[in-house]
């Protein structure tokens, strides 16, 4: 119970007859009044008071109502303490816990007032009766009250007279008829927010429709233009390539001399068939990546052989005596196990285009080991005008080219980039460019080391034992391409899960030698997955393959740890499965 030197009295009232039990409310009402409180607040007190002093009346016969100003905390508090000397309550705990009802129904008094006040404290010992204190914290807009300003209302206080019972009861009955008119508002209130609500989850649901019907369009309209391209791509071949036939004939003088005039029209025909047919070759290899009809063929090769033959084929572009070509292979590289042409077809592309982009300097072509030797990053770099940061994203966009100086002078069709980005997330890796205006430019192409084992045992665990495979993806569709490629393989056994808390859930229970883990799911998505498997000792060792939609680029990789593998989901086939799995159960063996 309150004890303190700043617990100031106002006054008290004792509780003796029926009547009394109304004056006690009436004067709680009254001084919560004068204190500030406002009027529902003042209900609230009253009614809490009410129902404690009718329980000391009714059970002791009498008792006594004591209110102070608790002064020792901010904002100060409203106390009245209800005391008797009756018989006391042997089962207070079963009252409180509302597990008690008595005829004169003290249970759900004790219990109203409990919850109709902020504080609420009681005391009661057989043969010593019972002392109930509440309390009611004073609004915040109403500021302390100094000790000077309480002994007024006190004094009021003393003058006021109390008025007849009937009169109190006819002010409690309004009391009662306001706060219903207040639920009743209130329920129409909620009536109407629930209408509103309704009308905007209809709007929603249409909105999603619509949202559905544009994205088929979308797709069908890509379908269409994935199509076009690879239909009218092989039709523009043929005529092409008789152009360039008909040209070489002519050049080869096999139906007589041309003159120098001649010649030089013919050259301009077949350098702009030649341009033709390489637009043509990049649209359709583009639209077969797209339609995911492109096909991986991987064989055993070294860097040393690849950058050989591309030295030999790139030597006619150097037409500037002042641009010096260089090739690095590193000589800890092992040989790779990948789709060498689509290998060389990228970095032909980025070569090309740092010798047209570069008027003096060097274009230097590297490659180096990565992630212990599971992959490798190729780099062209150059000495050329540079990229300025705002479009390093758009010259990666089909048909898109950055006007500079240069790009007057040589021509292109701005497919080479997109086509080479593409090819590197059908590898299993992805393409990135660092440029600074004026200081050249370097891309760096990053591709597993190996895309599968050449004997074609795809699957085989480390060791010979059953593996176990964790997927934990919100995608139907994926999780049925994954099981068909790892379900079907008797090495490893296929686990799943649709969202991130049943995939924790497996994790834990199951703990499998691989987990690949998507990022973009509904409720736990797969950045909060990782934290949690990272914080489980039961799960922080697991090794986990990243797969996803998302664009694979800087800043994703940072939100990621280091030792965890990052894979497209484009790029999901049976050799690149085969290969991140075979990896990541080899580190953590």
């Amino acid at each position: 119970m309150m004890s303190s030197s700043k617990s100031w009295p106002i006054m008290a009232v004792p509780i003796e007859t029926e009547g009394d039990v109304v004056a006690v409310r009436q004067r709680a009402h009254r001084v919560a009044e004068l204190l500030g409180f406002e009027r529902q607040d003042q209900t609230r007190i009253a009614t809490a008071v009410s129902e404690l002093a009718r329980n000391a009346y009714g059970y002791a016969g009498n008792g006594r109502a004591e209110f102070v100003l608790d002064a020792s905390i901010v904002p100060q508090r409203f106390v009245i303490r209800i005391c008797d000397k009756g018989p006391g309550i042997t089962n207070l705990q079963i009252i409180l816990d509302g597990q008690y009802r008595s005829q004169s129904g003290m249970g759900l008094g004790l219990i109203g007032a409990r919850r109709l006040m902020d504080t609420f404290n009681i005391v009661s010992e057989p043969g010593k009766g019972t002392t109930v204190e509440v309390g009611h914290k004073l609004p915040l807009r109403v500021g302390p009250w100094p000790r000077a300003k309480l002994t007024e209302i006190v004094s009021s206080l003393k003058k006021e007279v109390s008025s007849d019972p009937l009169a109190a009861l006819r002010e409690q009955n309004r009391e009662l008829m306001q706060s219903l008119e207040e639920l009743r508002r209130r329920e129409e209130e909620s009536q109407q927010l629930n209408q509103e609500l309704g009308d905007t989850n209809r709007g929603v649901v249409a909105l999603y429709a619509e949202l559905d019907g544009r994205a088929e369009q979308l797709r069908q309209a890509s379908e269409l233009k994935t199509r076009f391209l690879s239909n009218m791509s092989h039709e523009f071949r043929t005529p092409l390539n008789s152009v360039l036939a008909l040209s070489r004939l002519l050049l080869d003088r096999i139906d007589g001399d041309l003159s120098a005039e001649q010649e030089r029209q013919v050259g301009y025909i077949r350098r702009s068939a030649e341009s033709l047919l390489e637009l043509v070759n990049d649209m359709l290899d583009l639209a077969k990546v797209e339609a995911g009809k492109a096909e991986i063929k991987p064989v055993r090769f070294s860097v040393g052989s690849l950058f050989g033959a591309l030295r030999g084929a790139l030597k006619p572009l150097l037409t500037n005596a002042t641009v010096e070509l260089l090739f690095e292979p590193s000589q800890d590289l092992p040989a790779l196990y990948t789709d060498e042409a689509k290998v060389a077809q990228i970095l032909r592309n980025l070569i090309s285009n740092a010798l047209k982009f570069t008027e003096e300097g060097e274009v230097r072509v590297t490659a180096r080991p990565c992630d212990n030797g599971t992959s490798v990053t190729f780099a062209v770099g150059d000495t050329g005008i540079g990229i300025a940061p705002e479009d390093h994203e758009r010259i990666f966009e089909e048909f898109s080219q950055v006007d500079t100086k240069l790009q007057r002078k040589v021509k292109g069709t701005g497919l080479g980039l997109p086509l080479s980005r593409s090819l590197a997330r059908l590898l299993g890796g992805d393409l990135r460019v660092e440029s600074i205006p004026g200081q050249g430019s370097v891309f760096s192409l990053s591709i597993p080391a190996s895309m599968g084992s050449p004997d074609r045992e795809l699957l085989s665990a480390p060791g010979g034992g059953s593996k176990s495979v964790l997927l934990i993806d919100d995608d139907e569709t994926f999780r049925y391409v994954m099981r068909q490629i790892v379900g079907n393989e008797s090495r490893y056994e296929f686990l799943e899960a649709d969202g991130g808390e049943e995939g924790l859930k497996l994790a834990r229970e199951r703990q499998p030698d691989v987990i690949v883990l998507d990022l973009q799911m509904p409720a736990v998505d797969g950045f909060t997955v990782l934290q949690q498997l990272a914080a489980d000792t039961r799960t922080k060792v697991i090794p986990v393959v990243v797969s996803t939609s998302m664009t694979i680029d800087d800043a994703l990789r940072s939100r990621l740890p280091e030792h965890v593998r990052l894979i497209s989901k484009n790029a999901i086939s049976r050799e690149s499965v085969s290969s991140f799995l075979r990896d990541a159960v080899q580190g953590a063996s």
